[in-house]
């Protein structure tokens, strides 16, 4: 059975229902401003909420107006989205809120068409934006979505086709109640999220839908929704240098495009190195070891590779003068200045600062 076969139009009140009673408590749901709808969305995009709530209070405290956005200076930006990755994300933000400064006079469109010209916002964004921020009755269709509109439906088609994806917002255009449709989008969004679970684990007895669903009729929830896997993912080894004195570590800053693109890093090398071949690399850069030690291995998880790291912390003699490409920065103030991207968090604890989460939660 396809979506347009199913009949939306019955299920809009079951589910408004259920969600005022079963509507989690979100920072950015207390006031749902156009901004804080607009930074939520993008934060959430390939990030678990309870991990996105530290961040979004920390960002919106310290850039609370598009204006701040706009105007923020790179590493700063950076540095306050560390430990989201996906970084792009939020250079595009601040590309949008310039656009947004010299088009729009500082405030996000109160158009869906509008909001889909402006960098990174695509159909889920506008659709969330201008339904939760202005109450525009237009669709937002994420993930969660998909896979609720699937099982609800029996839909067999594959949800990774733009063709499907498209299919299901119209159909949703259609049925989304005038004066709630930001309650709408948002309850079918904490339907999949809470309750219509990936991976075959729906909690069915809880769902508001579970009279009417097909596949928790015929059985298919372990199936559906029908996805193409995603090409597997290349794996790269790489050696990880953390070279320090008493007070200075060396780094790195990437190219501005590209993977990790501004960030900085740690030295690394592709391959595994053994510590023969780590005291040379470093005497090759005019610095002397006084000893190296084994770090931990690590491994982290981009869109398509798979970093498996080796580690080894390199004390030297000292850092001062040039390295070409490097840099030598102070570890009293590395956690403030310099943005380092979560695929070095297990290393990181190796110059005694806290990373990442565990500096959030402290603060």
């Amino acid at each position: 059975m396809k979506i347009e076969e199913y009949g939306l139009e019955k299920l809009a009140e079951p589910l408004l229902a259920w969600f005022a009673g079963h509507a989690r408590v979100l920072p950015w749901r207390e006031e749902p401003s156009p901004y804080r709808v607009w930074v939520s969305e993008i934060m959430l995009q390939q990030t678990r909420v309870e991990a996105v709530k530290p961040y979004f209070e920390r960002f919106i405290k310290a850039l609370p107006t598009i204006r701040d956005l706009a105007a923020c200076e790179e590493e700063r930006l950076l540095k306050l989205w560390e430990g989201l990755g996906y970084y792009n994300r939020v250079r595009n933000m601040q590309i949008a809120a310039k656009q947004v400064m010299e088009e729009h006079d500082g405030k996000l469109p109160a158009s869906y068409e509008a909001l889909l010209k402006l960098k990174g916002i695509g159909h889920y964004t506008a659709g969330a934006i201008a339904s939760i921020a202005y109450g525009i009755p237009v669709p937002a269709v994420d993930g969660n979505v998909l896979r609720v509109l699937s099982r609800a439906a029996g839909d067999e088609r594959d949800i990774g086709k733009p063709s499907v994806r498209t299919n299901m917002e119209a159909q949703l255009a259609d049925i989304i109640p005038k004066t709630q449709a930001g309650a709408f989008n948002q309850a079918l969004m904490e339907l999949g999220a809470t309750v219509c679970l990936p991976n075959g684990s729906p909690k069915c007895t809880e769902c508001p839908w579970h009279a009417c669903c097909v596949a928790r009729r015929d059985g298919l929830t372990a199936i559906l929704p029908v996805k193409k896997k995603a090409a597997k993912r290349r794996i790269e080894q790489r050696t990880v240098l953390v070279i320090r004195d008493g007070e200075k570590v060396m780094l790195h800053r990437r190219p501005g495009k590209g993977l990790l693109a501004g960030m900085y890093e740690f030295p690394n090398e592709k391959g595994y190195m053994e510590p023969e071949s780590v005291v040379s690399y470093v005497k090759e850069m005019h610095l002397a070891p006084l000893r190296v030690e084994r770090m931990t291995e690590a491994k982290h998880i981009f869109s398509h590779v798979e970093w498996h790291m080796k580690g080894y912390l390199i004390r030297v003699e000292a850092l001062d003068g040039e390295a070409d490409g490097f840099l030598f920065a102070e570890t009293a103030d590395f956690f403030e200045r310099y943005p380092m991207p979560s695929a070095f968090a297990a290393y990181m604890e190796y110059l005694n600062i806290q990373f990442g989460k565990k500096r959030l939660e402290s603060e």
